[in-house]
């Protein structure tokens, strides 16, 4: 998203270090059967929970290892456009809140864009003029996807699932700090809703960054290792 705030701290880069180690495991197993293998990572959380930072840090470790890395925000797969999303979410008396809100189908597209090296003009929400832009990706220069969203892990065709194990009640200061949006009584409606369907999809994950994003790993089981 165009204009997004960052607040990347030392705890931010820490996890991503972290969770690059345990990437970049993945991807040389891979590559045995399946040299040059295009990877995916998805990282879920509530908002302000740090999936952004926690993309952005992870990005520019991985490039420092001559990975290159392209960061997709599933908030620029919003089917309402931003001017319209608050009097929709309304009007439907905010039942509309949760995955149905995104284009699944054109999200999915654009990874297969990615893995088939395609040249594409991907969405991309200009955060000041709440418009959606157009930029055109290379994704042929591109050999590793971060998928960043509240549902990022419910994607299909993702090879590393992150989620961030925060709630909104634990982030409001990073909401604020940020300014994506007003917080008055309808956000905090919207992050309620949010907030259910963001929390059922923490089985899906394959590492948890709780509260003090400390990085867990999740057996077979469901239990850390």
């Amino acid at each position: 998203m165009l204009g997004d705030v960052l607040l990347i701290n030392d705890q931010h880069k820490s996890a991503a270090k972290v969770i690059m180690e345990r990437l970049l495991d993945d991807l040389k197993e891979i590559e045995k059967e399946d040299p040059g293998y295009k990877f995916v990572v998805a990282i879920s959380g509530e908002s302000g929970a740090g999936k952004s930072e926690l993309a952005h840090s992870l990005a520019l470790l991985l490039k420092d290892h001559n990975i290159r890395v392209k960061i997709l925000h599933t908030d620029n797969y919003y089917k309402v456009p931003p001017l319209e999303r608050r009097e929709y979410r309304i009007s439907n008396d905010y039942e509309s809140v949760g995955f149905d809100e995104y284009d699944w189908e054109l999200l999915h597209d654009n990874i297969e864009d990615f893995r088939n090296n395609r040249q594409v003009f991907i969405p991309c929400i200009d955060i000041i003029t709440e418009e959606i832009d157009q930029l055109f990706t290379d994704f042929s220069k591109i050999r590793l996807l971060i998928i960043d969203g509240l549902y990022a892990i419910r994607t299909d065709d993702i090879d590393l699932r992150v989620f961030i194990d925060l709630t909104y009640h634990e982030t409001k200061i990073n909401q604020m700090l940020r300014c994506k949006e007003p917080a008055d009584g309808y956000r905090w409606k919207v992050l309620e809703r949010e907030h259910h369907h963001v929390r059922s999809l923490k089985p899906l994950a394959d590492l948890h960054v709780d509260s003090n994003y400390d990085v867990v790993e999740i057996c077979v089981n469901g239990n850390g290792k």
